[in-house]
C-alpha cells in the first residue's frame, strides 16, 4: 500500500498538471524574450565597432575637445554593449534554470505519485 490514496494521487496530479503548465508558459515567455533580446543585440552589436573605427578616421579632422567628445562617447557606447550582452547572457542562464527547475519540480512530484 503506498502513501497516499486515489484521491490525494488525482489532487497531486492534478496539481503537477497545473504546475507543468504554469512552469511551461514561463519558459515559453522566457524563451521568447530571450529571442527577442538576442535578434535586437545581434543587430546593433556592430555599431560600437563602426562608430569606433569612424572616430578613429574623422579624429583627425576634429579639434581635440570634439575627439576627447567622441573618444568618451565610444566608451559609453562601449560600457552600454557590454551591459547589454551581459543581459543576454544573464536572460540565457534564466532560460536554463527555469527548464532545470520545471524539471526537478516535475521528477518530484512524480515522485509523490508512484511512492
Amino acid at each position: 500500500m503506498g502513501l497516499f490514496g486515489s484521491k490525494e494521487k488525482k489532487i497531486i496530479g492534478e496539481l503537477c498538471k497545473k504546475s507543468e503548465d504554469i512552469s511551461n508558459d514561463i519558459t515559453k515567455e522566457i524563451d521568447e524574450l530571450l529571442g527577442e533580446l538576442k535578434s535586437e543585440y545581434d543587430e546593433s552589436k556592430q555599431a560600437v565597432q563602426e562608430f569606433t573605427t569612424f572616430v578613429e578616421e574623422i579624429k583627425t579632422k576634429l579639434s581635440p575637445d570634439d575627439v576627447t567628445k567622441l573618444l568618451e562617447i565610444s566608451n559609453r557606447l562601449a560600457k552600454v554593449k557590454h551591459c547589454a550582452k551581459k543581459g543576454v547572457e544573464a536572460m540565457r542562464e534564466l532560460a536554463r534554470d527555469q527548464r532545470k527547475s520545471t524539471r526537478e519540480t516535475l521528477r518530484e512530484y512524480n515522485e509523490y505519485l508512484y511512492v
